[in-house]
């Protein structure tokens, strides 16, 4: 059966990307734009791993990780953000998250970490 992954992006140039890497890895991708289609989904489906972007429409991805954390506290996370800031990637993996990948990032790299991050839980 194939791993599924939930990516949590509101950039659909980086969606397209993330789709057709994970999938020709062999993953199942499903996508949500903003953090409430996020909750949603997680509330009906189960994940073997998330992407999720921090600055994200209506809930952002520090609330998300938050709610993952709290009620599904075995799904790895791996945060994509632009954001260079220690403090934001030090809060990120004081509250949980396996990996933080920062934009732009290179194809394959991810590909590395989703698998090692997918593999180790």
């Amino acid at each position: 059966m194939k791993k599924k992954i939930l990516i949590i992006e509101d950039n659909p140039m980086i969606v397209k990307s993330l789709e057709f890497k994970l999938t020709k890895d062999g993953y199942q991708v499903v996508v949500a734009q903003d953090g409430r289609k996020a909750l949603k989904i997680l509330e009906t489906d189960a994940f073997q791993l998330v992407i999720t972007d921090l600055m994200l429409p209506f809930i952002n991805g520090i609330e998300l990780i938050e709610h993952i954390k709290n009620n599904i506290p075995e799904l790895p996370v791996i945060v994509l953000s632009t954001s260079k800031q220690e403090e934001i990637i030090m809060d990120a993996f004081k509250m949980g998250v396996n990996d933080f990948i920062t934009k732009p990032f290179s194809p394959n790299e991810l590909s590395l970490r989703v698998k090692r991050t997918i593999e180790n839980n």
